[in-house]
């Protein structure tokens, strides 16, 4: 099933959050789709019924990327601590009264995960959570399908896609030949790894252009 139409995402998102107990809405797709720009209009829309828990906050810290030799990927599944992400995921799905579970988010000055960052409350009906690896099969990555009441795949243009890709890679301070090389080999991998997962999901996404450098989501930075 495919939907293009905000309006048509933004009810869907709301009668999931108003069946009556926890739902969880997980938003996937290649970098630069679109998917934290989505994430956080859906959440400010519903306001105090949706609460947004980014993928991002369980990178692991540049130290122990630099100790495992794989700073110069990170963004790639195995950067990430996906049992963790598993287990809040679990924590998240059976809220207990009078408990807030807090998730970590990710800090784009400091470029590492802050713990205890996004407080989520027993009250809140839909938890939406977003990120390259919700529909991922591999290392760790598969439990996270089932722990999702619905996962929707964002797609858009790829010569688009790429183009912005770049674009904000410059305006976080990267040099454009940099940027490029990058984009086409790690981004790009990463998304060919994403685009297998596409199968799995209950919705197919295309907004057309995705918002620009200005708007959408940040990408990792890197250094030169």
């Amino acid at each position: 099933m495919e939907i293009s139409d905000l309006t048509g995402l933004t009810a869907r998102a709301r009668r999931l959050a108003q069946t009556g107990k926890r739902r969880v809405l997980g938003l996937a797709g290649p970098p630069g789709a679109g998917k934290s720009t989505l994430a956080a209009q859906l959440a400010d829309t519903l306001g105090p019924l949706a609460v947004l828990v980014p993928m991002d906050g369980f990178h692991l810290a540049q130290a122990e990327l630099e100790r495992l030799g794989r700073a110069d990927r990170k963004g790639a599944p195995d950067t990430f601590d996906a049992a963790g992400y598993a287990a809040l995921l679990h924590r998240l799905r059976a809220p207990e009264p009078g408990t807030v579970v807090y998730a970590p988010a990710f800090d784009r000055a400091l470029e590492e995960p802050v713990a205890g960052s996004v407080p989520v409350g027993p009250d809140i009906s839909l938890v939406i959570t977003e990120g390259n690896y919700l529909l991922h099969t591999e290392g760790g990555w598969g439990p996270v399908r089932g722990l999702l009441d619905e996962a929707w795949y964002l797609e858009l243009d790829q010569e688009v896609r790429v183009r912005r890709l770049v674009d904000r890679h410059v305006r976080f301070g990267k040099p454009r030949p940099y940027a490029e090389r990058w984009v086409a080999g790690s981004d790009e991998a990463n998304a060919r790894l994403v685009a297998r997962g596409r199968d799995r999901a209950d919705l197919i996404v295309r907004l057309g252009a995705a918002p620009g450098p200005e708007e959408g989501e940040e990408p990792h930075r890197h250094r030169p």
